[in-house]
């Protein structure tokens, strides 16, 4: 690891520290949700890269309730927003409103909105109109929201949770490309399987609810693993190999399989390998690795691309899932490798 940020004696304390914070975490959070382990992972890693996530599910998928239980774990502040159609940029960024002290003198003084926290869930982004998209799109991107002209400065960490339910069309907006491209991850929530289920009706249906979930950790600390993940070294094969796949699925490139050429409209950019490489050394710390291998690559191929890489009507025609393109050159790249 590089000791530009944190010494060598220092770096080896925040290593050990981020192992006994993790497996509390998981602890602590498994107290409350069932099942569900690889979103708790994915959802770490995104708040060790930095970066915000959007969940695809069911109603009744307990997103909210896992998203409220993390940010307990962690000791961050929650805030959740309902999106509707009739919601306002200043309903999420907050407003200007006119005092008046005691001497008669009017001033103005800025509220904030919910959107000023640590974690934010908001609740069926798409079903809120663009220009309040854009709001939160501002504070995703620069860690700001600007209300009258007059930016404020939203305290980091600051990770968005967004969540779309995949049933629901009607008054929908769908996000555009470039916001959809700042998400780190699409996370694909799907129901649980039968023995968890089971274990969900019996652990909430009796008058004995599980305690309160602990803080195992602070924004502060935070900010210091975010650092640490940073630090993980990839070597120049690795990193060439998560180019290498982030370009394929681009229909002209020359690593393209025949069925991203056959039925991939637009490939993802170069962003979409930015995030793949980050996660994959928030992987490898989650892992107890201290380097990143091509498997971390390979692992998160699906939830980093798949909101980046557009399919064509062909896939459609012949029920072909963006899921299944990328599973297929994965395959074919591993095979290779």
């Amino acid at each position: 690891m590089s000791n530009n940020d944190l010494q060598e004696g220092e770096a080896g304390e925040l290593v050990s520290r981020f192992r006994d914070v993790t497996h509390q975490l998981r602890s602590e959070v498994g107290r409350v949700i069932v099942g569900q382990d690889h979103v708790v992972e994915h959802l770490l890693i995104t708040l060790l890269v930095g970066g915000h996530c959007l969940v695809t599910g069911m109603p009744g998928t307990a997103k909210t309730l896992l998203v409220r239980t993390l940010a307990d774990a962690l000791g961050l502040n929650f805030n959740r927003i309902q999106f509707t159609p009739d919601l306002m940029p200043t309903d999420i960024t907050g407003t200007d409103i006119i005092e008046e002290d005691d001497s008669g003198k009017r001033n103005w003084r800025f509220v904030p909105g919910p959107i000023f926290t640590n974690v934010l869930l908001a609740d069926e982004i798409n079903r809120t109109p663009p220009k309040t998209q854009a709001a939160l799109l501002e504070a995703m991107q620069e860690y700001s929201a600007t209300v009258r002209g007059t930016m404020h400065t939203i305290d980091k960490p600051f990770f968005v949770l967004a969540t779309q339910n995949p049933l629901e069309l009607e008054g929908t907006y769908p996000l555009p490309e470039a916001q959809l491209d700042r998400f780190v991850f699409n996370i694909m929530l799907d129901y649980l399987p039968l023995e968890d289920e089971i274990e969900v009706i019996e652990r909430f249906t009796t008058d004995v609810l599980p305690e309160p979930v602990k803080a195992c950790t602070n924004a502060q600390e935070v900010l210091a693993f975010q650092r640490l993940t940073r630090q993980v070294p990839v070597s120049k094969a690795v990193g060439r190999y998560a180019v290498e796949l982030v370009r394929a699925t681009r229909p002209d490139d020359p690593g393209a399989t025949d069925n991203v050429r056959k039925y991939v409209k637009f490939g993802a950019s170069v962003r979409a390998a930015l995030f793949i490489t980050m996660a994959a050394k928030a992987r490898a710390l989650i892992h107890g690795r201290y380097h990143v291998a091509t498997e971390d690559i390979d692992a998160l191929a699906a939830p980093v691309l798949r909101h980046r890489v557009l399919v064509n009507y062909f896939a459609e025609a012949d029920g072909l899932s963006i899921d299944d393109v990328l599973a297929d050159l994965v395959s074919k790249r591993v095979a290779a490798a």
